[in-house]
């Protein structure tokens, strides 16, 4: 599968969305003008009223919208997060076009992209030169080299290994080596039985078969059948994502030459030289599955093993290698696997190219034109508002020990917030950009990347970077550089707006930066002390607790099942789940507070408590494609829309915001909701 271009440095844990404004007197501090979406920043007309809120309350205040929207061919599902990335893409676009016209770095980038003429008509020679190079190896023990290049060139190899913060010693940076390999989303895909993940492996198989026959490879079917096959055997290596996503487990740090010895099989220090970074020391990631794939890599045939990255090579760089490449990675990578039926426009992978290879200039002229400064002190005043909150419920939490009560203030008062962009700026003068080369920029672009990844080694923590961009819809919480991340685009309706009502905002982007705050707290991030160190600072009684309480919600969520036969993972999407519920908790605590002691105006006989959870609901309104929200399931540690929204439950004042009792179909009586923060 291709390879993401963008080398994120955070270990990001969370995801979510909006901001908030400041609530004066029940209007928003400095606002003015009408809201974006109704008369105070919720879609009345999305709503569906004939549905009791008790019932279901996500089609109460989503019903209409869900009935009649339909979702884009070029998309795996839509909804809110959809419709502002696409603002975000088409802003970026006419900031490019303006540049192409000035020939500027950005511009050729995207315009030479955008060339499929050119692409086309060289054919497969500019790739060719490394496809001879994996075609002549001519045995094993330059495998690892081998590797390593491959590595440098953003193409998919049996190891995923990066530079990031050391979680024992997060001021330093240090070299990580984790699984990979596999070609198909999750090693599920491999081992299950189920028909629908059955079908995709046998359509995988027939992609690599369709790729190697495009490339004028001989025997084709036999050889990406091996393929398969050995992906099975490293896929019954790997750790579950439940496993792989436990931050103590995941923590080992070791030598090089003890690395050597428990995976043998695999010559780890060739490797490490090849891409830049002659360490003596890793984490290892999954140390079973790592030693699992040295051995397997080991026993296989080395054709199997060239073969292997000849695929990986014409897929990654699909994109800008002749049409027919191109359309074959779409056929499998988005209609089989996402059930989407119509490539995405050219200008629109232009735009998402420039992006990742460029970010950085990209991102300040887009910041420029598109945050103004009133948005970003309105954000930074609703996360101290929600910070604020925080501290009160970790006061009068029950099941928390005073002592590590006093830890959790200090690791409040440590957050650093990043609101809208980063305070410095990326160079890319060393990055070529050539204009007519489609396949070289996007080449040099991954080795760029790569070198500036791997050059963190040795040097101070630079506290500065971010690993999103403005342009992204999207936040983030780094329990190592203790820090919460809310990029410009997500501060945007429905999670942001400046003229809303502040009960809505509250809801929206409020509860987001309460969710990704709680990050630092939930069952990973409470793992990291107040200076980003993997250091245990909770009690024994404080973690008995603590589980106690996550094993409900795990339960609540192992029992829903949005497609037939599949349930959401409550252990995997644990993290998010109770996030959302700590970070609602907080955000209307936060709203209370900021109304000073007044009630809060009722606006179109709404309350504000019912404009708040109005708020939530409306950012979580989804549509998905079976294929899509079946790969969610299986590889996303975040829940589904609908069952994100469906948080409420556990939250007292939802019931007496909405009259709701105990009578509906997802109301809960008040001892089976779950309190946490």
């Amino acid at each position: 599968m291709k390879r993401s271009r963008f080398v994120a440095l955070a270990s990001a844990l969370a995801l979510s969305t909006g901001v908030a404004g400041v609530a004066v007197h029940g209007q928003v501090a400095g606002g003015s003008g009408r809201p974006q979406l109704g008369d105070f920043g919720v879609d009345l007309a999305g709503m569906d009223k004939s549905v009791q809120p008790g019932d279901d309350f996500y089609s109460y205040v989503n019903g209409t919208w869900n009935r009649n929207a339909v979702i884009p061919d070029d998309k795996a599902s839509f909804g809110a997060f959809n419709t502002l990335a696409d603002l975000s893409r088409e802003r970026t676009r006419g900031i490019l076009e303006a540049e192409q016209a000035k020939r500027s770095k950005i511009g050729t980038a995207y315009a030479t992209y955008l060339d499929t003429a050119t692409i086309d008509a060289k054919g497969l020679a500019p790739i060719q030169p490394w496809l001879s190079r994996v075609k002549a190896l001519g045995d094993k023990g330059g495998y690892a080299a081998l590797v390593a290049e491959a590595d440098r060139n953003g193409v998919g190899v049996p190891f995923g290994v990066g530079v990031g913060q050391d979680a024992g010693n997060p001021e330093t940076y240090l070299l990580s080596v984790r699984q990979s390999g596999l070609g198909l989303p999750d090693r599920d895909y491999y081992l299950s039985d189920d028909p629908k993940l059955v079908a995709a492996r046998t359509a995988y198989q027939a992609h690599l078969t369709k790729l190697m026959t495009l490339a004028g490879e001989p025997n084709a079917d036999a050889r990406a059948k091996a393929i398969v096959d050995f992906e099975t055997q490293l896929a019954q290596a790997h750790w579950t994502r439940v496993d792989s996503r436990n931050a103590t487990k995941t923590y080992n740090r070791m030598t090089v030459a003890a690395l050597t010895q428990m995976a043998p099989g695999f010559d780890f220090a060739s490797y490490f030289r090849g891409i830049g970074a002659p360490v003596t020391t890793v984490n290892v990631g999954q140390p079973t599955a790592v030693a699992g794939e040295a051995r397997l890599i080991a026993a296989a045939p080395l054709g199997v093993l060239k073969d292997q990255l000849l695929v990986r090579s014409l897929d990654g760089f699909a994109d800008v290698l002749p049409t027919p490449f191109d359309q074959e990675h779409f056929a499998f990578e988005g209609t089989v696997l996402s059930g989407v039926p119509k490539q995405q426009d050219r200008w629109k992978r232009a735009v998402d190219f420039t992006d990742a290879a460029l970010s950085d200039d990209v991102s300040r002229l887009y910041v420029q034109q598109y945050f103004p400064p009133a948005t970003k002190a309105a954000a930074d005043q609703l996360v101290r508002n929600v910070i604020a909150a925080m501290n009160v419920r970790i006061d009068n939490l029950t099941w928390m020990t005073p002592e590590t009560k006093v830890r959790a203030h200090a690791k409040l008062a440590a957050f650093a917030p990043k609101i809208g962009y980063p305070s410095r700026w990326r160079s890319y003068a060393a990055l070529t950009i050539t204009p007519g080369d489609a396949f070289g920029n996007e080449l040099r672009a991954r080795q760029w990347q790569h070198e500036y990844n791997i050059s963190h080694l040795g040097k101070p923590l630079q506290r500065w970077e971010w690993g999103m961009t403005p342009m992204t819809v999207n936040a983030y919480a780094n329990p190592t550089m203790v820090e919460i991340v809310f990029p410009a685009a997500i501060l945007q309706p429905p999670f942001f707006d400046p003229h809303a009502d502040p009960a809505v905002n509250y809801g929206g982007i409020g509860a987001v930066i309460g969710h990704e705050m709680s990050h630092h707290f939930d069952d990973q991030g409470a793992k990291f002390d107040e200076h980003g160190a993997l250091k245990q600072w909770w009690t024994a009684q404080d973690v008995s607790n603590f589980n106690a309480l996550e094993d409900r919600l795990v339960a609540q969520y192992d029992a829903y099942e949005p497609l037939p036969g599949m349930h959401i993972k409550g252990r995997l999407t644990l993290g998010e789940n109770s996030a959302d519920l700590a970070g609602l908790n907080a955000a209307y605590d936060a709203y209370h507070r900021s109304l000073g002691g007044r009630p809060a105006p009722v606006i179109d006989g709404l309350t504000g408590d019912q404009r708040f959870y109005l708020g939530w609901v409306q950012v979580w309104r989804t549509k998905y494609r079976d294929q899509a929200l079946q790969r969610q399931l299986l590889t996303d540690p975040h829940s589904p829309g609908q069952n994100r929204a469906d948080i409420v439950r556990n939250m007292d004042p939802w019931y007496a915001a909405y009259d709701q009792g105990v009578t509906g179909k997802i109301a809960l009586a008040p001892q089976d909701r779950v309190r946490i923060w």
